[in-house]
C-alpha cells in the first residue's frame, strides 16, 4: 500500500531494508483515533510481511511523537460501548510484530502516545521529548498498557506516581530510569536519522536470529528466570538449524563479513 492511501500516517523506506512510518495528524499533535490505528496496524502488517524489511522505525513530528488519545472520540462512550466493543483492544497489534521496531519520540507522548512508545521494542528520544500518563486527570487510567509496561520500566514507586499524579517526564529522566534506550543529539529530525541509522544495522543481521532475539527479550517479562533461561537455550540450540549460523560462525573464523541470506 502507498502512502497516499493513508490519511493519518506516512509510510517510506529511507533505507531498502527499513520502513518509517510517521503519524500524521500535525493540527491534533498526532492524537490517537481508531482510524489512525486502523492505518498503522495496515502498515505495521505490510512491514512484518515483506521480506525486504528487516526492522521498523515509528516516529511523529518534532513537535509531538503523539500527545495522546483522541478525546473527542471517547469522551461520550458508554461502559456497555466499550466493554462489549473491547475498545483499545487493536490498539496494541504492534506487540505482535516479529521483526523489531524502534520508536524515534520528539515533543509529547503522552497517555496513548507514552503507551504507544512502550510497545515498541527500542525508543529513542530526542532531548525535547516529554513522556507522561495524564489520565487521571481526565478521570479515568491509563487503558492501553500504560500502568503495566511502565511498572516493569520503572519500578512500582516511580510508576505509582506517574499514574496517580499524572505529570510528565523528560527525555533525561526517561533515561536515567531505563525507559529509553538513550536521548539522542539536539537538532531537528536527529532522533529519525538515528532511529533509522539503528533499524539499517539490525537490518543487516541474520533475520531469523533477530526474531528470535526479540522473543528471547520479551519472554524475559513474562517467564520465570529458570522457563526464561530454557527457553533462551532452546532459541539458541535452534539457530544451528539455520544457514545463517553456519555462515556467521565461518565469517568470524575466516575474519571476514558474513553474507546472511535470512534462512
Amino acid at each position: 500500500m502507498s502512502s497516499q492511501t493513508y490519511q493519518h500516517i506516512l509510510t517510506s523506506r529511507p533505507d531498502p531494508s527499513v520502513t518509517l512510518i510517521t503519524l500524521n495528524r500535525p493540527k491534533a499533535l498526532n492524537a490517537l483515533s481508531s482510524p489512525l490505528f486502523a492505518e498503522l496496524n495496515t502498515a505495521l502488517l505490510a512491514a512484518d510481511e515483506d521480506p525486504e524489511v528487516g526492522a521498523i522505525v515509528l516516529t511523529g513530528s518534532e513537535k509531538a511523537f503523539a500527545a495522546g488519545a483522541d478525546i473527542k472520540e471517547m469522551k461520550d462512550k458508554e461502559y456497555a460501548d466499550v466493554y462489549k466493543g473491547n475498545f483499545l483492544a487493536d490498539w496494541t497489534r504492534i506487540t505482535t510484530l516479529r521483526k523489531p521496531v524502534i520508536a524515534a519520540v520528539s515533543g509529547y507522548a503522552l497517555g496513548g502516545g507514552c503507551e504507544l512508545a512502550l510497545m515498541c521494542d527500542i525508543i529513542l528520544a530526542s532531548p525535547t521529548a516529554k513522556f507522561g500518563q495524564p489520565e487521571i486527570n481526565l478521570g479515568v487510567i491509563p487503558g492501553g498498557g500504560g500502568s503495566q509496561r511502565l511498572t516493569h520500566a520503572i519500578g512500582k514507586s516511580r510508576a505509582m506516581e506517574l499514574v496517580l499524579t499524572g505529570r510528565n517526564f523528560s527525555a533525561q529522566e526517561a533515561e536515567r530510569w531505563g525507559v529509553v534506550s538513550r536521548v539522542v543529539g539536539e537538532g531537528e529530525g536527529v532522533v529519525v536519522k538515528e532511529a533509522v541509522e539503528m533499524a539499517r544495522l539490525i537490518a543487516g543481521k541474520g533475520r531469523v536470529a533477530v526474531m528470535a532475539g526479540k522473543e528471547a527479550v520479551n519472554a524475559a517479562y513474562e517467564l520465570q528466570l529458570a522457563e526464561g533461561l530454557h527457553f533462551e537455550r532452546r532459541l539458541f540450540h535452534g539457530l544451528f538449524a539455520t544457514k545463517d549460523q553456519k555462515e556467521g560462525m565461518a565469517a568470524f573464523a575466516e575474519k571476514r563479513k558474513p553474507a546472511f541470506t535470512h534462512s
